[in-house]
């Protein structure tokens, strides 16, 4: 089993968070534009694990160079059966730089666009504090 599968079974945020690349891009399946930085990434996936109920993997799919995976879901959100899949991409050192999810059937992506949105302030505000403690952390380094 793959070590992002682990992390995310066991909601192991920090050794999810271990797994992205600062650089990483998030691509929602339902906001137009993509996420880039590991600090919002991050903060999406916690949201996601307070709105999924009874997630749970079903397929995991790997090519053969090992850098492109796609994970099947199951999940539940506001009562409603959502199936999707994370597709992800592995840079050169292992880590997560391109992370896509798309979701179906269109209810079940309409209960997540509104549970999401409920989430969206706490998000941008563990995003921000995340990226006030790399600077702090950067700045005590460089003194």
């Amino acid at each position: 089993m793959h070590p992002f599968r682990v992390a995310v079974e066991a909601e192991d945020m920090i050794a999810l968070e271990a797994l992205l690349a600062d650089n990483v891009v998030f691509r929602s399946p339902v906001a137009f534009a993509p996420y880039p930085g590991k600090p919002i990434t991050a903060a999406i996936l916690r949201g996601v694990t307070r709105v999924f109920e009874d997630f749970r993997y079903v397929r995991e799919i790997e090519d053969a160079g090992g850098r492109d995976h796609a994970f099947q879901f199951e999940a539940t959100v506001d009562g409603k059966q959502v199936a999707g899949c994370d597709f992800l991409h592995f840079d050169e050192d292992g880590k997560i730089d391109e992370f896509t999810v798309m979701v179906r059937p269109l209810s079940a992506a309409k209960a997540l666009a509104e549970a999401m949105a409920a989430q969206y302030p706490r998000i941008q505000a563990e995003a921000a504090e995340q990226v006030q403690r790399e600077t702090a952390d950067a700045g005590a380094e460089q003194r």
